[in-house]
């Protein structure tokens, strides 16, 4: 017979609304951090080695993490572990290093706008959490928004990258929703628990970078400077908020908050690129923004609230 552990202690959940708000905007600078991505790839990074980006980027960043966090797996966590290391970081970054090179970047962001509707999806089943048709809404007006941001002039679709763009979405949400099932076990902290996956993920892509790529090119001072921010920042302080905030708000709200990675890579090419932005583009980026927003609300608690004090 299976030995069936019990549910770990559930996190302390934000008090108030101030503390709801207060965790979502730390949990909102990972998408933010992610979003510089594209422009230190694109400036600073060794061209084709997108393998070798993922696991400098995740394994590096985990090994820090546990050694700061001191706390490796124990029990049924040592697989528990390598499951979410491995939707969350290494199938999701191999996945999507396949859809950015064989896609066109708009279509790839667009696709993975739709993972608020894919969170919604595995939520009910997983976690027997409905999603709500405000959430559902507002997750369509993102994909639209996205897409109205990144989209431009004409588009080639290939079927595998296509493939891989979906299923890089459909990994990261089920990896963000089995997160949330599974909780954290009692006394490990954010950091050792993103190190814990960020190492088992980083492990993962490293014999695929050897087999596709070969052995690492000599880094230059600005793709050393690229790997750090990416690694420490963009990995390493991004995935701690991250499961911080998985910890303590609902999933579905989550879910939205990576739609500002494409909205903060729009702004940076047009800040830093000299990339233009079209009224077009404008208007997305500020429906984007009102669907992150409005889905972090939640109405239909809010009228039980007043019927129960009227």
């Amino acid at each position: 017979m299976l030995d069936v552990p019990s549910p770990p202690a559930a996190p302390p959940r934000a008090r108030g609304p101030a503390g709801t708000w207060a965790t979502t905007g730390l949990a909102a600078i990972a998408p933010v951090t992610w979003g510089t991505t594209y422009l230190v790839t694109t400036q600073w990074l060794p061209p084709d080695r997108p393998l070798l980006s993922g696991v400098l980027r995740a394994l590096p960043a985990g090994l820090i993490a546990l050694a700061i966090g001191r706390r490796l797996p124990h029990g049924v966590w040592w697989w528990r572990a390598v499951v979410l290391g491995t939707l969350n970081i290494g199938a999701f970054f191999v996945l999507l290093f396949i859809a950015a090179y064989r896609l066109p970047g708009g279509v790839a962001a667009t696709l993975s706008a739709v993972q608020p509707l894919v969170v919604a999806g595995l939520a009910l089943p997983l976690l027997r959490e409905s999603p709500s048709p405000w959430r559902l809404g507002w997750g369509v007006v993102g994909v639209v928004g996205v897409a109205m941001m990144v989209l431009r002039g004409r588009l080639g679709f290939d079927l595998a990258g296509l493939l891989a763009g979906l299923a890089a979405t459909t990994v990261m949400a089920a990896g963000t929703v089995l997160a949330k099932r599974w909780g954290r076990p009692p006394g490990v902290g954010a950091l050792a628990f993103a190190g814990w996956q960020l190492t088992a993920g980083g492990l993962l892509i490293v014999p695929f970078a050897l087999a596709v790529e070969g052995v690492p090119p000599a880094l230059d001072a600005p793709a050393l400077a690229g790997y750090a921010w990416l690694s420490l920042v963009g990995t390493g302080l991004a995935y701690t908020l991250w499961f911080t905030g998985l910890g303590r708000l609902p999933v579905t709200a989550m879910s939205f908050l990576p739609l500002l990675s494409p909205a903060v890579a729009a702004v940076l090419g047009w800040a830093l690129l000299g990339q233009s932005l079209t009224p077009g583009q404008l208007v997305g980026f500020g429906l984007a923004l009102i669907a992150i927003g409005t889905a972090q609300l939640n109405p239909h608690l809010r009228t039980n609230r007043t019927e129960r004090k009227s």
